[in-house]
C-alpha cells in the first residue's frame, strides 16, 4: 500500500507548504519513494522546490475551482506503487472545495478499500491565526471522523494559546483527541539567528540537505543542521512511516 499525506488548513500563510516540504524531505531521507502534488491555485510554493519531485495539479476552470479536476488527483494517488508516499499540499482557497470533494465522493473510503493509508496533516499556529487554525482543525475532525489526523504545532507567530489556555486545553483538542495520530512540534528557535536563516532558506526554496552541504557561512549551516536534526527527531517520534 502507499501512504497518502494530505496537508490541509483553511487559514492561509500558516506554514502548510513548509510542513509539506519538511515531510517530503524527511521521507526522502529515509530512502522512501515520495511524490509531491501542489493543488494551490494561488501560491504553488511547494512546487517551487525544484529539488523535490512535485507536480502542479491545475484545478481551475477559468476563475472558478472545478471540483472534477480532483478526479485527476485520485487517479495519481491510485497509481502509486506499494510502500511509496505521496504528499499533497492544498491551498487555503481550496480547503473547503477539497474537503467537500473528499466527503461527497467518499474518496477516503475508496483509498482505504484500495489498500492505501491516509493521514490528514494540519497546522496550528499562535498569534492572530490561532482561532482560525483551530477552526480548520475542527472542520477536518468533524468532516472525517474516521480519519487519522497529524497536528503540527507551529509557534513561529507566537504561543498557541487562547484565553490563557494551552492547546491541550482547547475544546477541539479534548473533543477530537482520539483522532489525533500524533502531534508534531515544529522547533521554535531564536528569530534573530535561526529565524533569519530559515526565512532565507525558504525564500530560496532550497532543501536542508543542499543548504547544509553548501558554501553558506559555517554558522548558518550549523544552525540549519541543528534545526533539521530537531525536525527529523520530531517526525521520527510520530512514526509516520509505520502507518497502520
Amino acid at each position: 500500500m502507499s501512504t497518502v499525506h494530505f496537508v490541509l488548513q483553511g487559514k492561509g500563510g500558516v506554514g502548510k507548504s513548509l510542513i509539506a516540504s519538511l515531510l517530503y524531505q524527511y521521507l526522502h531521507q529515509q530512502g522512501l519513494a515520495v511524490t509531491g502534488i501542489d493543488t494551490d491555485p494561488v501560491n504553488a510554493t511547494f512546487a517551487g522546490y525544484k529539488e523535490l519531485s512535485v507536480q502542479v495539479l491545475n484545478i481551475m476552470e477559468g476563475d472558478d475551482i472545478d471540483q472534477r479536476r480532483f478526479d485527476s488527483l485520485m487517479e495519481i494517488i491510485l497509481q502509486q506503487p506499494e510502500e511509496s508516499h505521496i504528499v499533497i499540499d492544498n491551498g487555503a482557497s481550496t480547503f473547503l472545495p477539497l474537503c467537500s470533494y473528499l466527503k461527497d465522493n467518499a474518496a477516503l473510503d475508496l483509498l482505504d478499500q484500495e489498500g492505501h493509508a491516509v493521514l490528514l496533516h494540519t497546522v496550528m499556529t499562535g498569534g492572530q491565526a490561532v482561532v482560525d487554525t483551530a477552526s480548520g482543525l475542527k472542520t477536518l475532525a468533524t468532516s472525517f471522523p474516521s480519519s487519522s489526523i497529524v497536528v503540527w504545532l507551529n509557534r513561529y507567530f507566537g504561543e498557541i494559546a487562547m484565553n490563557g489556555k494551552a492547546f491541550e486545553d482547547f475544546k477541539v483538542y479534548k473533543e477530537h483527541l482520539s483522532q489525533f495520530r500524533s502531534i508534531i512540534e515544529v522547533p521554535s528557535r531564536k528569530q534573530s539567528t535561526f529565524g533569519k536563516d530559515l526565512e532565507s532558506l525558504l525564500s530560496r526554496r532550497e532543501t536542508f540537505e543542499t543548504a547544509i552541504h553548501s558554501n553558506l557561512p559555517v554558522m548558518v549551516r550549523q544552525r540549519l543542521k541543528t534545526f533539521w536534526a530537531e525536525v527529523s527527531q520530531e517526525v521520527a517520534k510520530a512514526q509516520l512511516v509505520e502507518v497502520v
